[in-house]
């Protein structure tokens, strides 16, 4: 017979290769004022599978990762306590160098390391409308130039300048221009700031999110 936490526990496999994570989870579940009981029913674990976290005796996997993270109001990067130096919260128009990405042109227009990314997106018209893309996160898009087909899930939406957008990045989601002169987009989109970034968003060369 199974045991209540492997009932419980996400079917993912543990993430391996990650700092240790079992002081940060305790701290950050104190911080946010939760017992191990409230914070583990929560999380979908039983409080023995938790405390086993919290100890160092098991790894967590990516869904609990984020499970977690959400519930005491924090990031993966803090879960794993990784640490990023300091910021200039200022990005200035001239440092912002165009990359082309899969027909897409996007500037950099937030600092680098935040749990969110900032952009400035140029999308050709006839570019990767028909790229269907699914991963864990939000989107907030804002249309400053052009007009924009924006598919989430079975609902087609046509959106203008000054129209914007605000989803779950898990809706399957697509993108295209509908002016011959592409569209211009400001694009924020939260990151997951760890080594387990690539586990849920997959190779990023060439890929727009």
């Amino acid at each position: 017979m199974s045991s209540p936490e492997a009932e419980n526990e996400p079917s993912t496999g543990p993430v391996t290769d990650l700092p240790a994570v079992a002081p940060q989870l305790r701290s950050l579940r104190r911080r946010a004022s939760l017992t191990l009981e409230a914070a583990a029913r929560a999380a979908g674990l039983s409080p023995a599978h938790l405390s086993r976290l919290e100890t160092g005796q098991r790894q967590p996997s990516l869904p609990m990762l984020l499970a977690l993270a959400r519930i005491y109001g924090t990031t993966v990067s803090e879960l794993l306590g990784e640490t990023v130096a300091d910021r200039d919260a200022v990005v200035r128009a001239a440092d912002m160098e165009p990359t082309a990405a899969a027909g897409w042109t996007y500037w950099q227009a937030g600092a680098p390391g935040r749990g969110m990314q900032a952009l400035r997106v140029h999308v050709p018209y006839g570019s990767q409308g028909d790229i269907v893309r699914v991963h864990p996160g939000e989107e907030w898009l804002y249309v400053t130039q052009g007009r924009l087909r924006l598919r989430l899930g079975d609902t087609t939406h046509r959106l203008g300048p000054g129209d914007s957008a605000h989803f779950d990045s898990l809706t399957p989601h697509r993108i295209a221009a509908l002016d011959p002169d592409g569209v211009e987009l400001l694009f924020v989109h939260t990151l997951l700031q760890s080594p387990t970034a690539t586990l849920c968003l997959g190779p990023v060369t060439g890929e727009m999110p």
